[in-house]
């Protein structure tokens, strides 16, 4: 039965979405463009030494590459339990799904299955890209580690985003953990360049957000072939991080849905 509902909702989702066409080519081919234009700018770096990228291999393509694709569940995990509650309002079904006996937690979590399917698609197209057309070397990837690593991550994120989506719920407008989770990760989660190149006072803000453990695992998983020991850390934080935060977004999500039924405000948008 709940395997059932699951993908109901996915097909119901993946119906929505394939159905503006434009939107879901754009898409995806804004991946070929974004893999494009990293790999001009990494073509600056050919030949350098940089200190900073010798953990990871030395490559700043491959770097950049993962760091980019990976980031994709961070902000699907931020936005798409949010966009859930959004288009329920809009479509006045929110309050019906609320009282069935499914409970809140699938309906979360299935709301927000095709999204992540869909992002898994997007990063699986950018890892292929940068192996079959620009030379990624991923012969030594610890692909169980990689696993291991991309789970924690989906759980760690989505925490987030059930209590972005609990700000929505709540206020409609304005959702400062998307907005701080978004603003900072970009800066300081070493999507982009390592995080050992910021002052050591910087780093310590990278150290509370689980993108960087997340990011830094999946690089070594992939590019290096590092064990699950030699990624322990890494995994104990991603573990601890969603040992914490699932529960308690499940927490803040019940309490929010509560508030908005008092305030009577529950299907409003």
């Amino acid at each position: 039965m709940i395997l059932k509902k699951a993908f109901l909702f996915i097909k119901r989702d993946f119906l929505l979405s394939s159905s503006y066409r434009l939107s879901f080519a754009l898409q995806l081919s804004g991946i070929f463009l974004s893999v494009l234009t990293f790999y001009f700018i990494a073509l600056m770096f050919e030949g350098a030494a940089i200190p900073a990228l010798e953990p990871y291999g030395g490559d700043y393509f491959s770097f950049v590459l993962i760091g980019v694709a990976f980031s994709t569940f961070l902000f699907t995990g931020l936005g798409s339990f949010s966009g859930s509650i959004r288009n329920e309002q809009m479509m006045g079904t929110l309050e019906a799904m609320l009282v069935t006996p499914t409970r809140i937690s699938l309906i979360i979590l299935f709301s927000s299955l095709w999204s992540f399917i869909f992002a898994s698609i997007k990063v699986l197209i950018y890892l292929l890209l940068g192996v079959f057309l620009f030379n990624i070397d991923v012969t030594n990837a610890n692909l169980f580690a990689a696993l291991i690593v991309l789970i924690l991550t989906i759980i760690s994120f989505s925490s987030l985003g059930i209590i972005s989506a609990s700000f929505i719920m709540i206020f409609k407008q304005g959702d400062p953990v998307n907005w701080i989770f978004n603003t900072m990760s970009g800066l300081f989660g070493g999507v982009f360049f390592p995080i050992t190149i910021l002052p050591g006072w910087l780093q310590n803000i990278s150290y509370i957000l689980p993108i960087t453990y997340s990011l830094r695992a999946m690089r070594h998983a992939l590019l290096q072939g590092m064990s699950l020991k030699l990624l322990a850390s890494d995994i104990f934080a991603l573990v601890i991080f969603s040992i914490i935060m699932l529960p308690l977004s499940i927490f803040i999500f019940r309490y929010a849905i509560k508030r908005a039924k008092i305030d009577g405000s529950l299907t409003q948008y």
